[in-house]
This record gives structure tokens, sequence and C-alpha cells, in this order.
């Protein structure tokens, strides 16, 4: 499948960066170059750049020009993305592993995140995302087991739960609460990290017309991930 040029110009920018061509604070070369070397318009050229400015991955200086921030693995704080496009977009190799899929009786503690009663029947995923063989997420997911009935015969090393549950219960609201932790020793290891090292946890509530659909605990490597977006007035 072709890979629109507007990915491949941020795949070329993510290339440079990454194998140290670009350092933090270079300026990366202007729209009218990047149209120029990739046989595009300008307007192709300006959507690579702003959708990485947005990401983070770039800075602008009115009357300089573009610039390398400071990167790690971008994700938006302000809009639900799928992990594996992230990677994709990025140009690297994504895979996940699914570690859990069961049905439980949904903890006093999730009860009224809900609105059920406890010890109701609930669905729960663990899914390990890797980024270039190396894990770069753990997705913790409870699932409204009445509103997504057919989430425990889904496959999550061939489908992101996100993905899936996109399709079978669109999003219509979501909440984040976000911190930096130090995690469980079984996190740290899943994640191949050392127990003092910090993590950046996620966790988000989703709701469809129906109700609320899913709880999902994300947990990254401090080192590895970050949050960022990017707000128009």
């Amino acid at each position: 499948m072709t890979v629109p040029k507007f990915i491949a110009i941020k795949q070329h920018i993510f290339q440079h960066i990454e194998t140290g061509v670009w350092p933090e604070n270079e300026r990366v070369p202007s729209e009218n170059e990047l149209a120029e070397l990739f046989n595009v318009s300008r307007m192709t050229a300006r959507r690579a750049l702003q959708e990485l400015t947005d990401e983070n991955v770039l800075f602008r200086t009115k009357g300089s020009g573009t610039f390398v921030a400071s990167f790690k693995a971008q994700s938006s704080l302000l809009e639900i993305k799928n992990i594996a496009d992230e990677i994709n977009e990025r140009g690297h190799r994504y895979h996940a592993k699914q570690i859990k899929l069961q049905a439980q009786p949904l903890p006093d503690s999730l009860s009224p995140l809900f609105g059920l009663k406890a010890a109701s029947n609930i669905y729960y995923s663990e899914i390990l995302h890797f980024e270039n063989n190396k894990p770069i997420q753990l997705e913790q997911r409870f699932v409204n087991a009445v509103l997504v009935p057919d989430y425990l015969t889904q496959d999550f090393s061939l489908i992101t739960p996100h993905e899936y549950l996109s399709k079978v219960a669109p999003l219509t609201e979501a909440t984040h609460e976000i911190e930096a932790i130090i995690a469980s020793s079984q996190i740290n290891q899943l994640l191949t990290i050392n127990d003092q090292q910090p993590c950046l946890q996620v966790k988000r509530r989703t709701w469809s017309t129906q109700g609320v659909v899913s709880f999902a605990i994300l947990t990254s490597p401090g080192d590895k991930y970050r949050l960022g977006g990017h707000l128009t007035f």
C-alpha cells in the first residue's frame, strides 16, 4: 500500500531526528524545501510539519523556522489516538502481546466509575504494546460486558482494544487522569525497566451514547513517552 506523501515526509523527519542527523533545536527544512524534495504541494509539506508540531516533535518560532524539540514517543492529550497508528506513523514497527483476557467481578473501587453494582460481571484485558520490539506501554482495561458483549472473542495481538471499541461502541466522551508514578515490580518487569524508574500513567474513562464503555490504565516508561497537545483559540 502506498504511503501518503505527508506521512512519508513525517517519517523522513523522524528518521533524521532518531539517527542524530538533526539534534534537538536543529532547524528542519522549510515547507518549500520539503515540497521540492518530495515533489509535492506546499500544502502537503505544511500538513506534515504542522502535525509534527502539534505532536510536540517539532516547534516553530515565528520568523526563524521550524526546529527539533526534545524527542520521545508522543501521545496527544487532546485526542485519543490508536497507539498502533502512532507508532506506524513514526515509521516504526508495532506489535502487541495479549497477556490477559478474561471475565471477572467488577472491583468495588471501580463500581462508581461504571455506575454498576460491585461484583457485576466485567471484562478485563491486559495488553503489552511494543515499538521496534521494545515494550512502550502496558494497557490494563476494564470493559462494560453489557455494552461490548463480544470483547472476549477478540485477538488483541491483531487489533488494539481502542481500534475495536471505536468500531463497536464509538467514543462520545472521555476523561483523563495523568500522573508520574513508581510502578509495581510486576509492571516494571513487563516494561523491562528497573524498580526505581518513573513511569507516566494515564487513567482514561470512555463513554459511548449508551454509557461508560471502559476504564483503562496506560503505563509507560517515563523516559520513552510523553503527552503533548496543541490548542488553537
